[in-house]
């Protein structure tokens, strides 16, 4: 595809899906774009053609689509184009200027309602009304329950029987539900307000309810543009068709593979149906990829061609048009931090060779996940940002819950750290077995449950040193960033691209999430994947740990991916069937007899300022077999033993298992992997008699 040499000509550059849909005659158009296929061209192309064309004035030209940095792109391309004077707004924008315009012919002379920027107070008031507590979390779950019911045209009094038939997951009993949307309703009009959803329905009502209204608004508008087809609800539906008023010259564009946002009410019907509904539309499947490799493509067909449902009626199969690139990189590790470790590691290594930070992306499935990279990256050194959330240690029950642990840690506590940690979680309001419903309370809980796996992690001696690990880490993952590798949910970054992509924790019950009960919501997971994996432009690495935590129960590998085994895969081996946790005992200096607080100090055995007895030539030995055995399972080398842990194995010489495992960091996953090649290198076997040698170093 040409570049932008010929910007003010719309017809340059185009490849020949694109240049039929720019040309497509005047009426209904829909352009089915896969990703990366330039459906934002394709769009701003059309618009510039019928404008320079003299087709169309650019002041009747109504393009919208779903966020502000969207419609100021469509802005920046058609100005490119010297198509100035198109409206390009989201549907909220566009309705509010509307709405503001003719406020004082509607309302009679009552000033506009006040717009709630949030929700959640407002809910919070209802839920008090209608007798039911709600706390911030819940609050935030019933505006989300809320803004589906609205944005699908359901009223409060249909809640009930529409949360049945969409078999939607809700926070509360759905008659509960019912009852604070109906109080809702009740705290807002008193308050004076509206929301998102009433703009809608106030100008739809504007156009519906008054011909003089709706006369000058189709008067203005007559051509319409609209972006991410795939993602209108029926809310936003029905102000199109208001705005149209049965009139036929649209173009809609959108991809029914990239349907991710069915929980919020938006459906991709409205694409699928739109040949019916237009029996003379033009249709136009753009399937050029001009973002990703033929490489990363190749397995984004891979993913999507497995498709069911309504979506894969539509389904495009991509054809790549960039150079061969590498193979998508699949991997497997032992457990969740081993996978964030080497993660951080290559994204390390690609910083090195040039590929600028801001170009590498880590992609997870909930926003909990983003911890265990937060703090490997942090490790490593290497800067991130955090997009579409907040920073693991910002989340306001992380910071609860560590004020209440610091408080906890002042006082004697009964069994094992994470004992301790549970409990003072539940007194939160955590139970360890009970995920609740709702997608806030749902995060909630499973940021809590990530604190209580890294007590189970770091094996802190007492709750103190846990205590302060945990201030450590926010302390190191806090440090301000201007540029650094992205850190985001599969939802949040679509719409966006990187160079380099990485997509982490793909193993059931994660990616498909364990919520995603029905065949559609099972379909929609497999959208997300390809989501992820088409944001990849040139390097992609898919991951997974066979375990959440060290020595923990196996899991199987994402079904959505048939080169990491899919759901038929054999059962993963698992490792021991119980773990030894050891309880909390202090650790003394093995020089002077001090106690040992530090993590370094723990695991070496002594203090930092005591003299070392370090005996160089096993310590070299080892290196050398850690470098062997990292090279034979494709693993940076100190996933297998970190520099610190080979000091400690040098300096201290444990001669047994029981030894080995009383070193910080050994555990009974690292011990089944490679503690008899450790004691055979400690007992002063050669680094040659062991590499390769079965039981002595296995593939993670």
């Amino acid at each position: 595809m040409a570049g932008d040499s010929g910007r003010h000509d719309p017809l340059r550059g185009l490849d020949p899906e694109q240049l039929a849909a720019v040309t497509a005659p005047a009426g209904p158009v829909c352009i089915l774009a896969g990703a990366g296929t330039g459906k934002t061209r394709a769009i701003t192309h059309r618009i510039a053609h019928r404008v320079v064309d003299d087709q169309v004035q650019a002041r009747h030209v109504l393009a919208v689509t779903f966020t502000a940095r969207a419609a100021a792109q469509l802005r920046e391309r058609l100005a490119a184009l010297s198509a100035t004077g198109v409206s390009a707004r989201t549907f909220h924008a566009a309705a509010l200027r509307q709405l503001r315009y003719f406020a004082p012919r509607l309302l009679r002379g009552r000033e506009m309602p006040e717009l709630v920027d949030s929700k959640a107070r407002l809910v919070t008031l209802a839920g008090s009304r209608a007798g039911v507590r709600a706390d911030r979390t819940t609050a935030r779950d019933l505006s989300s329950e809320i803004e589906w019911a609205k944005s699908s045209l359901i009223e409060p009094s249909e809640y009930e029987v529409a949360a049945a038939k969409a078999q939607r997951e809700t926070p509360l009993p759905a008659a509960e539900i019912a009852k604070v949307f109906t109080a809702y309703e009740q705290v807002k009009r008193a308050a004076g307000m509206m929301d998102f959803e009433d703009l809608l329905r106030a100008i739809v009502w504007g156009i519906e309810e008054h011909s003089d209204v709706a006369e000058q608004i189709r008067s203005q508008y007559r051509h319409f543009v609209v972006d991410e087809y795939q993602d209108v609800n029926p809310l936003q539906q029905r102000l199109l068709d208001a705005w149209l008023g049965g009139r036929r010259d649209l173009t809609v564009v959108g991809d029914a593979a990239q349907t991710i946002y069915s929980f919020t009410g938006a459906t991709s019907g409205y694409l699928i149906d739109f040949p019916r509904q237009f029996r003379e539309a033009t249709v136009v499947r753009l399937v050029r990829d001009y973002r990703s490799t033929p490489q990363v493509v190749g397995l984004a067909n891979a993913v999507i061609r497995q498709a069911g449902g309504v979506e894969a009626k539509l389904r495009l199969d991509l054809v790549g048009q960039r150079p061969d690139g590498p193979a998508p990189d699949i991997r497997q590790f032992a457990d969740e931090p081993t996978e964030a470790a080497a993660v951080a590691a290559r994204c390390s290594e690609l910083i090195a060779s040039g590929v600028p930070a801001a170009e590498i992306a880590v992609l997870f499935r909930a926003n909990a996940q983003s911890e265990a990279y937060e703090e490997a990256l942090a490790e490593a050194g290497v800067p991130y940002v955090v997009r579409g959330g907040e920073r693991f240690f910002e989340r306001a029950e992380v910071r609860q819950a560590m004020i209440a642990l610091r408080s906890a840690s002042r006082g004697e506590l009964e069994g094992t750290v994470p004992d301790a940690v549970a409990a003072v979680l539940r007194g939160l309001g955590w139970e360890p077995a009970q995920p609740p419903s709702g997608g806030a309370a749902r995060e909630r809980w499973e940021a809590l449950a990530a604190l209580h796996r890294l007590a189970q992690e770091i094996g802190s001696p007492t709750l103190t040193e846990f205590t302060a690990e945990l201030g450590r880490r926010a302390d190191a993952q806090h440090a301000p960033t201007v540029e650094g590798v992205t850190l985001a949910s599969l939802h949040s970054a679509k719409g966006l691209e990187w160079d380099a992509v990485f997509l982490v924790g793909l193993v059931e019950g994660t990616l498909p999430t364990a919520y995603a009960k029905t065949p559609q919501a099972v379909e929609e997971e497999r959208r997300l994947l390809y989501v992820g994996v088409t944001r990849a432009r040139h390097w992609l690495w898919l991951s997974y740990g066979q375990s959440r935590s060290p020595g923990g129960r196996a899991r199987k590998p994402c079904r959505f991916l048939p080169s990491l085994g899919g759901s038929d895969a054999p059962a993963q081996r698992k490792g021991p069937s119980k773990v030894d946790r050891r309880r909390a005992i202090a650790v003394s200096c093995r020089v002077c007899g001090a106690t040992l607080l530090g993590g370094s100090e723990r695991k070496l055995g002594r203090c930092q300022t005591c003299p070392a007895d370090l005996d160089e030539e096993l310590f070299e030995r080892l290196r050398e077999w850690r470098s062997r055995v990292a090279a034979e399972q494709g693993v940076p080398a100190y996933v297998v033993f970190t520099d610190a842990t080979l000091t400690a194995l040098a300096e201290r010489r444990p001669t047994s298992t029981d030894d080995l495992m009383s070193i910080a960091g050994i555990g009974p996953r690292k011990i089944e992997l490679y503690g008899p090649a450790t004691l055979a290198l400690l007992n002063g076997a050669d680094v040659d008699d062991l590499v390769g040698e079965k039981n002595l170093a296995t593939e993670p």
